[in-house]
């Protein structure tokens, strides 16, 4: 008989809940989550970040928010840090994410304005916003070379004129570590970009789906941009950090 392997299931929702728990306990233990890529390398994260409140960010991020105006769509919302950041500063604001656990920490910080679902599934409804934020790395969202054009086009969709998109991306296809070499040119041999990565979170004894994130160079999310809508005007480098970055992109037309 072989070894059961994790429960698959909501394991982001699961160590969101008992994350935010954790937060209004100065004396519970850090709340921890598994990053397992498919070669096998686990590391090992504090989940309390993805909760955290906006004074508590990176200067980095929080000035992120200042790119935005009106009404905003959180793509990949999680716990709610970044809907609950706009909120207070007064933007109308809907978070979407596919898990129902964070959807649920999300409306125990206010958000009334929550999505379960794909940006693709939410394109449909006829919503129509004036800024998408991808924060906390979530331009890895973007998948695959193959997925992320349809998937600036379901945003190009909802984009009201002079819309934005805000996005925090990491370049992992430049990356000198060690960790990161082979997988790189194992992707490379089959015609991937560098940088993407096939995932699962784990938590305690549940673990997500295996998911595709992106973590392209910035002039590898140039070459995706054209015949989306959507045009990248801006790069800015986070400091301190290794190959963080702040993509900025407007509507066409």
């Amino acid at each position: 008989m072989g070894r059961p392997g994790p429960r698959i299931g909501d394991a982001i929702g699961d160590m969101l809940r008992d994350a935010y728990e954790a937060s209004l306990d100065p004396s519970a233990a850090p709340v921890l989550q598994i990053a397992e890529r498919d070669d096998g390398l686990v590391i090992v994260l504090p989940v309390a970040p993805w909760i955290a409140p906006i004074d508590q960010w990176p200067d980095e991020e929080r000035r992120a928010l200042d790119l935005l105006k009106g009404r905003v769509l959180d793509v990949g919302a999680g716990g709610g840090r970044a809907a609950r950041a706009l909120l207070d500063r007064g933007h109308d604001v809907t978070a979407i994410d596919i898990s129902p656990g964070a959807l649920e920490v999300c409306r125990r910080q206010s958000i009334r304005s929550v999505v379960r679902g794909t940006v693709h599934e939410h394109a449909t409804t006829g919503a129509k916003y004036d800024g998408f934020l991808l924060l906390g790395i979530n331009l890895g969202l973007l998948e695959t070379r193959q997925e992320a054009p349809r998937f600036l086009r379901a945003l190009a969709a909802m984009a009201a004129p002079g819309a934005a998109i805000v996005a925090q991306g990491r370049n992992l296809t430049d990356s000198d570590d060690p960790l990161h070499l082979p997988y790189n040119q194992r992707n490379l041999r089959a015609g991937r970009i560098a940088g993407q990565r096939t995932l699962r979170i784990r938590y305690r004894d549940v673990a997500t789906p295996w998911f595709h994130y992106l973590n392209p160079a910035p002039r590898e999310l140039a070459e995706l941009v054209p015949g989306t809508g959507w045009e990248l005007t801006d790069i800015t480098h986070f400091e301190n950090s290794t190959g963080s970055y702040l993509a900025t992109l407007r509507r066409e037309g």
